[in-house]
């Protein structure tokens, strides 16, 4: 017998979870699939990772599905997300950066057409596909955009929510409805708003076909906002400060089994004060991550309303759910807008918002940033910081943009009740976003072209996690990561890590062979917090990962890379 221990109090007993069961056999057509995606949230922020943020129903699925401990991501938005649609590194995908051209097709900024999305291949095989949420793989463009990246031309048959990356929950940005820009309906919150059009999807899914739906939520990104009547379950949950909650998610992480007890709490960031009473603004501080955890609270009762749809339907069983996070938590502080912007007029009710920033609210406020304004409602746009982003990447090192575990692990939960029945288990392999494709493709006993639209087709680049459902084995194999000149290999217990330089950056177009001494080496079963550097001790080790990790970036277009 196995068991789920959970310190915090849960809509659903996390009692004593049987795995004596005789598995359950195949079911008998391929499964739905709901592909869940959040953004900017922490390794540790939800409850059945050790959080005490509400999260009744991913805990759910936790204990009836499976947790893996060490998945990855790209540790970026938009890369991220072109790896996952795609089974590819994000550079062969197109999308090695953000969205501007850098004048590589790896770093294009806009998804490749030698790739295709999960929703091209499964409709190609007998899917209906819908998309609900934050795209993010190609350009916003505001006047005569190109089209031929948005999600109803790369698979989808219904599409609602964001073609850029990131705005207001209330007024967002880039807001389409299919292939049009629309304006938010009076009473909009995206994280809402984006639960019911994927609820809508599924009500008026009629045909007898299995469907694909791509949830790509943008909580709990900034802005912090929320409903009034969300935040005030969350006050005061804070007040014991960021350097308690991270012991105490700490602990939680090791009593579930999610951390060895041999890995070592990282130390508090160096730039993040003591929590004390002298904390400037602590009001302020506190306020935003009232606000961030009711973000998430919201997130997961969508989730939940999904969960009862199918429920309702008679597809639950047989539906395949997958949450997953785009990066790890964010640091960011905002410090980058310029707070003498110009501003323009408020814009008129029907009109779509253009501004990642508002001007105005609808109802003509100003828009305030950071400590001029105040979390949760449309006129404040704020960000939670590195202070709390540290004790949401609890226990790792590092942050969203970089490739230590703090930006790139991210929970991943599995549910598929006809297929891994009683659930419960944590699967501690190693993988990655490019596995994503690979086991849509093998559950939906699906085909992967050899080109599509007159395009030869990069082959998919990760291995199903299926046969990890019932307690097989996938190949062990390299996972890499380069992002703005942070990179890294893993490989087995090993992990090849860098920190990219920036006052001293590397001229990426004449690269040839990276300096050692940039590297860190650490083994990740003794140590996966990345305390103890080990490449003095291993550097046969150094030599032979920094080999597969060169060879890697010259043939995804990692190098040559633009500055």
């Amino acid at each position: 017998m196995k068991y789920l221990t959970c310190i915090i109090v849960l809509a659903v007993s996390l009692g004593t979870i049987g795995c004596d069961n005789a598995e359950p056999s195949a079911p008998s057509q391929p499964p739905n699939i709901i592909l869940i995606m959040s953004d900017d949230m922490g390794y540790s922020d939800i409850g059945c990772y050790g959080g005490e943020i509400n999260t009744p129903n991913l805990d759910y699925l936790a204990q009836h599905g499976l947790r893996f401990t060490q998945f990855y991501n790209t540790a970026r938005c938009c890369p991220t997300r072109a790896s996952l649609l795609t089974g590819l590194y994000p550079q062969q995908a197109g999308i090695g950066h953000m969205m501007g051209d850098r004048g590589t097709p790896s770093y294009q900024g806009d998804l490749s057409k030698q790739a295709v999305t999960i929703a091209e291949v499964l409709k190609q095989n007998g899917y209906s596909t819908y998309m609900s949420g934050k795209w993010h793989v190609t350009p916003y463009l505001t006047e005569n955009p190109d089209k031929s990246n948005w999600p109803r031309q790369r698979g989808f048959d219904k599409f609602f929510g964001m073609i850029s990356g990131a705005g207001s929950f209330y007024d967002p940005r880039s807001l389409a409805l299919d292939n049009d820009y629309v304006a938010p309906e009076p009473g909009f919150y995206a994280t809402s708003n984006f639960t019911k059009y994927a609820i809508q999807c599924i009500k008026e899914h009629q045909q007898d076909n299995p469907f694909f739906i791509y949830l790509s939520y943008t909580a709990a990104h900034w802005p912090m906002h929320a409903p009034e009547n969300e935040v005030a379950k969350y006050k005061g949950k804070y007040d014991m400060g960021w350097d308690q909650i991270r012991q105490q998610r700490y602990l939680r992480m090791k009593t579930m089994g999610l951390v060895n007890q041999s890995w070592k709490l990282t130390p508090r960031d160096s730039a993040i004060a003591p929590w004390s009473e002298d904390i400037p603004d602590k009001d302020w501080e506190l306020a935003n991550m009232e606000v961030y955890a009711a973000m998430i609270d919201i997130m997961d009762q969508g989730i939940g309303q999904v969960i009862d749809v199918l429920r309702e339907k008679g597809e639950f069983e047989n539906t395949l759910i997958l949450f997953l996070q785009d990066n790890g938590a964010c640091a960011e502080e905002l410090d980058w807008v310029d707070p003498e912007r110009e501003k323009g007029s408020p814009i008129g009710a029907n009109v779509p918002q253009t501004k990642m920033i508002p001007d105005f609210t609808r109802d003509g406020k100003p828009v305030k940033l950071m400590k001029e304004a105040w979390p949760g409602p449309a006129d404040g746009y704020t960000a939670y910081g590195l202070n709390w982003a540290n004790a949401s990447n609890t226990p790792f090192r590092e942050y969203k943009h970089w490739v230590h575990e703090g930006g790139i692990a991210t929970p991943l939960i599995v549910h598929w009740p006809e297929y891994i029945g009683e659930g419960g288990d944590l699967k501690h392999t190693p993988s990655h976003l490019i596995d994503i494709m690979a086991t849509c493709i093998d559950v939906a006993n699906a085909e992967y072209p050899i080109s599509f639209n007159n395009e030869k087709i990069i082959e998919y680049q990760g291995v199903s996690l299926k046969p990890l459902f019932r307690n097989q084995s996938i190949p062990e194999r390299p996972i890499y990561w380069e992002h703005e000149g942070n990179r890294a290999v893993r490989l087995g217990k090993w992990k090849l890590v860098s920190k990219a330089d920036r006052s001293n950056s590397f001229i990426w177009d004449k690269l040839e062979k990276l300096p050692t001494d940039k590297w860190e080496l650490f083994d990740m079963e003794k140590d996966r917090t990345e305390t103890k550097d080990l490449s003095q001790d291993f550097p046969e080790k150094v030599v032979e990962l920094e080999e597969l990790w060169m060879d890697w970036a010259k043939k995804a277009g990692a190098i040559p890379r633009p500055n």
